[in-house]
This record gives C-alpha cells, structure tokens and sequence, in this order.
C-alpha cells in the first residue's frame, strides 16, 4: 500500500485522463505505463532546471524532512517501503538545527530551565 497526502491525491485527481484507460500516466505511445521512469523523469526535470536532481535524490529529502520535523522513523520506514529501518537510517539525514535543537534540551534541563521527562 502506498500513502498519499491529500494534497497529493486532490493532484493526481486533476490529472486530465484519457478515456478507457486506466493509468494515470499512461505512455503516448503505447497506452500503458512507460517501461521506465527515466525518460519521462528526465524531460521533466530538465523543464524544471534541475538537470541534476535524481529520482533517488526526493527520496533522501522526503526522508529528511520528515526525520527533522520530528517523525519518527519507523513512520518515514513505512512510507519509503523499507523492510529495515536500516535502509531508512541510511535515507534520513539530521539536519545541523535538529541536532543543536536536541542539544539545547539537555542543556536546558542541566541548567534547571525545564525539568526532565520523567
């Protein structure tokens, strides 16, 4: 299973669909799902002047974000389809604010300026 955002379904919504077809993005030519993601992936990105941003690059940044705004990571595990945490750990890259922010609440609460969690 995989899972969407709303915002992300409400777009795949509004994708113009061809009539008695299936796919959401179907290939030009032959109707069904293009054998691979590279060519389409690559006129796209291109167009968008991000010559070289990789598919496998959005991977590492969703996986990121989500780590560094507090999700934890068997939840971004289960969103990128990983068997192991492992993989994921290798995907999640804590940002330098994350880390000061974890930082900041021991020393707050070796200064006295917040109790513990108990």
């Amino acid at each position: 299973m995989i899972t969407l955002s709303a915002s992300a379904l409400a777009l795949l919504a509004s994708v113009e669909r061809l009539a008695a077809n299936p796919y959401v993005f179907p290939s030009p030519i032959t109707g069904r799902p293009s054998a691979s993601i590279f060519f389409p992936w690559n006129r796209i990105r291109k167009r968008a002047g991000l010559a070289d941003v990789r598919l496998h690059d959005l991977r590492h940044s969703f996986a990121s974000y989500l780590v560094n705004a507090g999700k934890d990571l068997y939840v971004v595990q289960k969103l990128l389809g990983h068997l192991h945490a492992r993989s994921t750990q290798r995907y999640a890259y804590l940002s330098n604010d994350t880390l000061t922010d974890a930082a900041d609440v021991v020393a707050r609460a070796v200064d006295g300026t917040t109790r513990p969690v108990e």
